[in-house]
């Protein structure tokens, strides 16, 4: 499964979300959009928005930090 997590560093919810996926022992790749240019605009071509945190989970795009959508996106990578 790959997960990537667009955030920046000063958000609370992408933090709280790298707690969770680090308790549920998900791997994922986590992206800084606020240093880098070209990570920011690929978050904004998948999500149509510059909101973080933006969770790609195998293609499917999640906006926010909601646990319920989380956990059946990663029910149907398993």
């Amino acid at each position: 499964m790959d997960i990537k997590v667009y955030m920046t560093p000063t958000c609370t919810w992408c933090q709280k979300l790298k707690e969770w996926l680090k308790k549920k022992k998900v791997s994922f790749q986590e992206i800084d959009t606020f240093e880098y240019d070209k990570e920011r605009e690929e978050m904004i071509e998948k999500s149509g928005q510059m909101a973080v945190p933006v969770i790609d989970i195998d293609g499917q795009i999640i906006v926010g930090f909601f646990e319920e959508k989380l956990e059946k996106a990663l029910a149907k990578g398993k």
